[in-house]
């Protein structure tokens, strides 16, 4: 059979190699067919089990491969599953430290508005307060009270005690609202002319603006002629200028800036100076230096006086110190011609002891000792 199988597989050729070279007279088409068929048939059978175990082969490896390739994969899916495990823990504890942040900010987030709910009812009642001020502030005389106490404040806020008087009075019985010693008298009157001020802040056409404007300006100028009248009194001992304090900022920006600035020159010209709560304590700053630099020179003035006080006592010393050395040089003058007179009187008492001869060198002892 294999030697059938190897000469072609058709089985012709094979056949043709066994039989002899001379046919057969029994052997017939038919047996020749059938021959070939059972060969036919046998590599048929022989290729199917070939097959059949080849199959077999490939199926257990691949059954080996697939159980490898299993494993592998059960291997790979649990170390994703324990990946994912630490992950998904890892993203819930990030969550919970989140969720926390996030609960803990929004607590102090509710915290937070209430403290400003609380400043915004705070301020709301400062409103009303301010309102009902503005209200109490509207009759002329309560404005004038109410500007002369913030004058008083600043002053005392900036400035020495003593270096400043409130309600100062003058000669002619005029009272000034508060006056500065300096070398001579700053007065200082408070004015707040409110009124044309808001008609003209609210006007709303020109011809409103314009209207109010003048009136504003009538106003100031009115103040302006009262402190150049009242308060300007260099034979009192003032300065020949006057301040006028504006306690409102706005009615000073508009004094300065706004159309009617000519006032403010038509002021300077008067010898009066506006000033505002800030301009006004950028002044009292320097003032107060300036009022330190006097105290200092004054006290330097007394330091000199009490130096020259010194000197002439330095003197009188100096002259009393000559006067005694003078004496203690005269002293020591006498001393040493006492001393000398003294030498010569032992000498004569030890040559009058040598000799045992008293009379024979006679001794004007009184004489000697006058002499000493």
């Amino acid at each position: 059979m294999r030697g059938f199988l190897a000469n072609g597989g058709d089985g012709t050729s094979g056949l043709r190699a066994c039989r002899p070279t001379h046919a057969l007279p029994f052997v017939g088409p038919m047996a020749v067919q059938l021959l070939t068929a059972l060969v036919v048939v046998a590599a048929v059978v022989a290729g199917g089990v070939l097959l059949t175990r080849e199959l077999r082969t490939h199926r257990a490896r691949t059954g080996e491969e697939l159980s490898s390739r299993s494993a592998e994969v059960d291997r790979r899916l649990l170390a994703i599953d324990e990946k994912l495990d630490r992950r998904l823990a890892d993203l819930d504890t990030k969550v919970d430290r989140r969720l926390e942040s996030a609960s803990k900010q929004s607590v102090a987030i509710h915290e937070k508005l209430a403290k400003v709910d609380e400043a915004t009812t705070q301020v709301l009642e400062q409103a009303k307060a301010f309102g009902r001020l503005e209200q109490a502030l509207r009759p002329p005389k309560a404005r004038g009270g109410f500007g002369e106490i913030l004058l008083g404040n600043l002053l005392g806020d900036r400035l020495p005690r003593g270096s400043y008087e409130l309600q100062y009075g003058f000669a002619t019985g005029e009272r000034v609202d508060a006056i500065i010693r300096v070398d001579r008298l700053v007065p200082i009157d408070a004015k707040f002319p409110l009124d044309n001020f808001e008609r003209l802040a609210a006007a709303e056409s020109d011809d409103e603006r314009a209207l109010y404007e003048k009136a504003f300006a009538r106003d100031l100028r009115g103040h302006v002629d009262a402190i150049a009248t009242k308060y300007i009194r260099p034979d009192e001992g003032t300065y020949d200028f006057a301040l006028m304090y504006l306690p409102a900022e706005s009615v000073y920006y508009e004094l300065v800036c706004g159309k009617t600035g000519a006032l403010l020159q038509y002021a300077h010209e008067k010898r009066v100076f506006p000033v505002s709560p800030t301009t006004f304590t950028a002044q009292l700053q320097v003032i107060a230096l300036g009022l330190k630099g006097l105290q200092i020179e004054q006290h330097a003035h007394e330091v000199m006086a009490y130096v020259a006080q010194l000197g002439n006592d330095f003197d009188r010393f100096k002259a009393d110190f000559d006067v005694v050395g003078k004496h203690l040089g005269n002293a020591q003058s006498k001393y040493a011609e006492a001393e000398k007179r003294l030498d010569r009187f032992e000498s004569k008492l030890d040559r009058a002891s040598e000799h045992e001869e008293l009379e024979a060198e006679p001794l004007d002892l009184p004489r000697a000792l006058d002499a000493a």
